[in-house]
């Protein structure tokens, strides 16, 4: 664990001349290093040693011993690969590509979703074919009202073109005239055993009585469902009832569910499981290829009865492996839970993995569609990696977002002996159109790090200065000299700095949800709703709401 340390501290010392931040490092070792989260405290202890160590190791020293632990950290951007372009197996020449994504309404669209969707509409786009959006509903349990639009919102805003929206709620009748049709074939039955009875039964190779009633007995049965003359049955497919995975032994597609449907009421009773209409659906909207997890598999081998008995052809159904990933939380009914007991303030949640939540903290869609298209759809797991979305969406906003020095957790430090100055700073390193933004200094400011007596510090951009004494929280320092030069001699820490009679209250969200209150430089306050900055050596962050005396941020990344 420790050299993993030590090579995050050189390589952010190096970036910032010898003066490592140890936020940032913690920041990227959590985050690159999820299982070393529960080691949060014992990481950041090493952190600060580690620090200490190096302070008077030279730069070209530090390169050195960064080059022999981990030569590839050396440079800000790893260098691509050149990756081969995703293509769809089995095209037809002359037939048009048509491909699904079909999320169950039960709540947004979280980074899980994201795959599926980012990758159906790349092939869609790629063929100049069709994507289909179909919302399957067949389960009011889970189903939640306000999703059918959130849904369509968050595909709107990660760039998803839909072709076409389905809703399976609305074709119900469709689904019982082929369950119908799969009776009177002879392939599908009427069940009534305990459920307990007919697990038994499937575990050990054997038919249950219902499996030799007649067409017609089964008909009538199949129609009291429909009535609503009985209950606590459902309808089989039959299989091979020797199959080697007992899960495909004789499963069920159809099943009997009183809860009221949010869309149709009590209108249905009877609703078909998801290999009965996944199949009727991907047959009769004309789907060439499916893109699915794996954990699919065998659904796609319990669907291929469906087809056969029918005599239609399968689509090409594309297996890809289950993408991990670690932080944020993704589970729908956990997250709406939380909603409902003022755990979370909403969807959009920075502890969630929501589209919503990503596109507040300031994660812009293009970053997600990008890192999607780059895990492709290779059947191993994938461990999804922020870093890499992270560098991604920097590259994205970093030529937009000003920068500012911000200070947090403030501590007021008083300085004597040093004349009123006032400092022009460049907005933005490389563009010259922002401007400058001015830091009038007069003795009095806010900073976050914590002094000693009797050392020198650095004020950045400014001058040296001593500390003298330290009380009530008020640090009080003496000038010292301007010369950066004696600073470096003496080994002076360089801090942050905010003038109190210009400093703008300022919070920042970050992806816990937690508040960190601060100040922010006064021309602070010409930004606008929803741009980013940059506070320098801290991150970026968006702007997410300015009241009259607060301006409210969230945290995006480093």
């Amino acid at each position: 664990m420790r050299d993993t340390i030590l090579k995050y501290v050189l390589q952010n010392s190096i970036k910032f001349k010898g003066a490592p931040n140890p936020k940032a490092i913690m920041g990227k070792i959590l985050g690159e290093n999820p299982d070393l989260r529960k080691k949060a405290g014992e990481v950041s202890k090493i952190i600060a040693e580690i620090i200490k160590e190096i302070e008077n190791m030279p730069l070209n020293e530090q390169q050195a011993k960064l080059e022999s632990l981990a030569p590839e950290l050396l440079n800000s951007k790893p260098a691509e690969r050149k990756k081969k372009e995703l293509q769809l197996k089995n095209v037809k020449e002359g037939a048009p590509v048509v491909m699904r994504f079909a999320p169950n309404p039960s709540g947004p669209l979280h980074l899980g979703h994201a795959r599926a969707a980012v990758l159906n509409d790349y092939f869609a786009k790629k063929y100049n074919g069709k994507l289909i959006l179909r919302l399957e509903d067949t389960d009011p349990k889970r189903v939640m009202p306000e999703a059918y639009e959130m849904i369509k919102e968050d595909l709107e805003w990660l760039g998803v073109k839909i072709d076409d929206v389905i809703v399976q709620s609305d074709r119900l009748p469709i689904y019982y005239e082929y369950g119908t049709k799969l009776i009177e074939m002879g392939h599908a039955y009427v069940c009534d055993c305990e459920a307990e009875e007919f697990r038994e039964l499937r575990a050990n190779g054997k038919p249950c009585v219902c499996r030799d009633l007649g067409v017609e007995k089964n008909l009538e049965l199949w129609n009291k469902m429909l009535n609503n003359e009985i209950d606590g049955v459902a309808v089989r497919l039959k299989t091979d009832i020797e199959h080697k995975n007992p899960s495909i032994r004789d499963f069920p597609i159809f099943r009997i569910e009183n809860t009221p449907h949010p869309k149709t009421g009590t209108k249905y009773r009877v609703y078909p499981l998801m290999n009965l209409s996944v199949s009727v659906d991907d047959h009769l909207l004309g789907m060439t290829h499916v893109l699915r997890g794996k954990d699919h598999i065998v659904n796609t081998e319990k669907q291929k009865y469906i087809f056969d008995y029918f005599g239609w052809e399968m689509p090409e159904y594309i297996h890809y492996g289950i993408l991990k990933i670690d932080g944020p939380i993704l589970s729908t009914s956990k997250m709406s839970e939380g909603i409902k007991n003022n755990e979370f303030t909403g969807w959009d949640d920075p502890r969630f993995g929501t589209l919503r939540a990503l596109k507040r903290r300031g994660i812009k869609p293009e970053a997600i569609y990008k890192s999607m298209v780059d895990i492709g759809v290779k059947q191993a797991d994938v461990k999804y990696s922020w870093e890499n979305l992270h560098a991604v969406n920097k590259d994205i906003i970093d030529k937009d977002a000003r920068r500012f020095f911000f200070v947090e957790n403030p501590k007021t430090l008083i300085i004597e002996g040093a004349k009123i100055t006032t400092i022009n700073l460049r907005a933005h390193p490389s563009r010259e159109e922002f401007g400058t933004r001015e830091l009038i200094f007069d003795g009095n400011i806010y900073i976050s790090d914590d002094l000693e007596v009797n050392k020198m510090y650095r004020l950045m951009e400014l001058h040296n200065i001593v500390v003298e004494k330290i009380e009530n929280n008020t640090i009080y320092a003496k000038y010292h000299s301007d010369d950066f030069k004696i600073a470096k001699e003496n080994k002076a820490k360089i801090i942050h700095w905010i003038p109190v009679k210009d400093a703008i209250p300022t919070t920042v969200i970050n992806t816990e949800g937690e508040k960190i209150k601060g100040f922010a430089e006064k021309d602070f306050k010409i930004v606008n709703i929803d741009d980013f900055v940059q506070f320098e050596r801290f991150g970026f962050v968006r702007i997410d709401e300015k009241k009259d005396d607060e301006i409210i941020c969230y945290y995006t990344h480093n």
